[in-house]
């Protein structure tokens, strides 16, 4: 296998070949190719009426407003992706990587990096670490404005932002604190594994990242999550008691259940699980109780529980590890690729892993784009499933008033162009939904914007 492997090296690995252009090309490609979609999605959002599914529980004022609302959405899509398509063309056509990894080693040798690292530190690996953080902390900056105007702009206009401007950078801060704490052991580990094993390091950093992985899983409720939001653990009454019973019926191995402060940011609502697959907490948005009863929080609740009883997030979880062991097997033909870094302004050996798998990275996006389209399907059919699974259980008109206060709550889109939807959407649209679960409306939903 690995002969094989370094057979196609050499293939690719070919004297002058323009890999700039090829990776410039990918990411144009890409641009176009998404904006053409949203481009299609903006016609269909200028509807007048919704999807007939929809006519008897959306008022119109409300379905104008959503139509109003993904239209700016969309128009903002186009700017942001504009944002970041000059932004990569530039850091790719000017070499801004190969400098950028040469201020990494005057910081990382500097007098007073020196002073207070330890000693050990030092090489390729504490430079990859220093060229990663100040990369992101210049994206971060950089990022500052687009996303300012995201939340104070576009969504304090339609009255979802709650967060403060304070809370908004100090999200920010700490963000890049927390990358740093955890993602320095992360990173240098992923290094040091290829660095030992040499040519047959892939079982070994796709196990690493698998472990890495389920201990997020188990950690992120207590360490991370506390850094940006309360969790408390739902009272005492008919909500908590509704939901305990669905969850011992369905032997569902509930061992927490919280409430999470949503609505200091966002007025939009949501519920999740955390944990392994034995040991599950199920968090719910402030706003989620707020706006809906106990019988439609339940049946909420109820399609996720099927999501866990049909095993769609192992499956996902598997196809991930599947993909991922088949990207680094490919990362491997490109880690010695002579050609690849010498185009791109590093000449010298030993060259830096980590600026190849970058690169690899952005060779790979037609296949990303590819692999989007078949997970989004997946996804979807997963969501028809899980409704199914509440519906058995006895939600079904429950869960379609839930459904439909979310969409009215959050203005979420309520029609979609199929091609543009199929590519990012990995839910199906309130109208597939509520036709699949077989609805049909009784009295209007007592809930308008």
């Amino acid at each position: 296998m690995f002969g094989f492997i370094k057979t196609l090296a050499t293939t690719f690995d070919i004297p002058g070949f323009n890999w700039k252009g090829l990776i410039l090309g990918f990411t144009t490609a890409q641009f176009i190719f998404e904006n053409y979609l949203t481009y299609r999605q903006y016609k269909v959002l200028q509807k007048s009426e919704p999807p007939e599914t929809l006519k008897l529980d959306i008022p119109k004022e409300t379905f104008s407003k959503s139509q109003l609302y993904s239209r700016a959405k969309a128009r903002f899509s186009i700017f942001s992706d504009s944002y970041s398509f000059l932004l990569n063309y530039t850091v790719i056509q000017f070499n801004v990587l190969p400098k950028l990894w040469g201020i990494s080693a005057k910081l990382m040798n500097s007098d007073i990096t020196k002073f207070i690292l330890p000693k050990f530190m030092g090489g390729v690996i504490t430079q990859s670490l220093f060229f990663l953080f100040s990369f992101q902390f210049i994206s971060s900056l950089i990022s500052i404005p687009i996303s300012y105007y995201e939340h104070f702009v576009l969504e304090e206009k339609f009255g979802f932002n709650k967060q403060t401007k304070a809370l908004f950078f100090t999200d920010i801060i700490k963000s890049l604190i927390l990358g740093v704490i955890i993602g320095s052991p992360l990173i240098a580990g992923f290094l040091k594994i290829i660095d030992y094993f040499g040519d047959k390091f892939i079982f070994y950093i796709w196990s690493f990242l698998f472990v890495v992985q389920l201990a997020m899983q188990t950690l992120y409720p207590f360490i991370i999550q506390p850094f940006f939001n309360k969790l408390t653990p739902l009272e005492e009454g008919k909500l908590r008691t509704s939901i305990e019973e669905l969850a011992k019926k369905q032997k569902f191995p509930l061992t927490k259940l919280y409430v999470i402060d949503g609505s200091k940011r966002s007025s939009h609502s949501n519920a999740y699980f955390m944990g392994l697959p034995w040991s599950k907490q199920i968090v719910l948005f402030d706003t989620l109780i707020e706006s809906s009863s106990v019988e439609e929080t339940t049946a909420v609740l109820g399609h996720e529980i099927g999501h866990w009883y049909l095993s769609h997030n192992n499956k996902m979880i598997g196809i991930a590890q599947l993909y991922s062991f088949f990207l680094f097997t490919l990362f491997q033909i490109f880690i010695h690729n002579n050609s690849l870094y010498n185009n791109f302004g590093f000449l010298n050996k030993p060259y830096p892993v980590i600026i190849g798998f970058l690169l690899f990275n952005d060779i790979l996006k037609p296949l990303d784009c590819f692999l989007t389209f078949g997970m989004n399907l997946l996804s979807r059919k997963h969501e028809y499933q899980a409704d199914a699974y509440a519906v058995k259980l006895g939600y079904s008109q429950q869960l379609s008033r839930a459904l439909i206060k979310l969409q009215i709550e959050n203005l979420s889109t309520m029609d979609a162009d199929f091609l543009y939807s199929s590519y990012h959407y990995s839910h199906p649209i309130l109208s597939e939904r509520l036709k699949a679960i077989g609805y049909v409306a009784d009295e209007k939903v007592k809930k308008t914007i």
